[in-house]
């Protein structure tokens, strides 16, 4: 059986990325909670998810990922927000979630993703915070199911 050699290198030296090329996750970091954060604030409050990471190099990117479950709890129609920050910015967010009019409550699975450009090599915060759209209950983190957030340091 023959080796082919691409541009005269041997194999080793080309199952790398050549120099310059991004896109390799460098590092994850994530956080994940069971513990609920009940409601009725119409201003964002921290549902208990947040994370620190320091990038590398001031060109790499972070990808950023919330999953979990939340309730709107009652019958008057009310959803709930969410906002994913970066230290103390917003950089994402998904406003009225959940059923118009759920008999007993509804769980609803959300999610949220972000890829931001920090520009930076110090230590990020990247955290949750959510609220209700009329002030009726909302749930964050229902029940023994998990919220998470990750973080993917991306080669830039």
């Amino acid at each position: 059986m023959a080796i082919i050699k691409l541009n005269n290198q041997s194999i080793s030296a080309v199952s790398a990325l050549p120099a310059g090329v991004g896109g390799k996750v460098l590092q994850v970091v994530s956080a994940s909670t069971t513990g609920q954060v009940v409601t009725t604030s119409t201003s964002y409050v921290d549902i208990n998810l947040s994370l620190n990471i320091t990038p590398s190099s001031t060109s790499n990117k972070i990808f950023v990922i919330y999953t979990g479950n939340n309730e709107t709890n009652g019958t008057t129609g009310n959803r709930l927000d969410l906002q994913m920050l970066r230290d103390t910015t917003q950089i994402a967010d998904s406003t009225s979630i959940g059923n118009i009019n759920p008999a007993n409550g509804a769980v609803t699975a959300a999610s949220l993703s972000k890829l931001d450009e920090p520009s930076t090599t110090s230590s990020i915060t990247y955290k949750m915070q959510g609220k209700s759209n009329d002030g009726t209950v909302v749930v964050f983190n229902h029940g023994s199911d998990v919220g998470a957030i990750t973080a993917y340091e991306i080669a830039g």
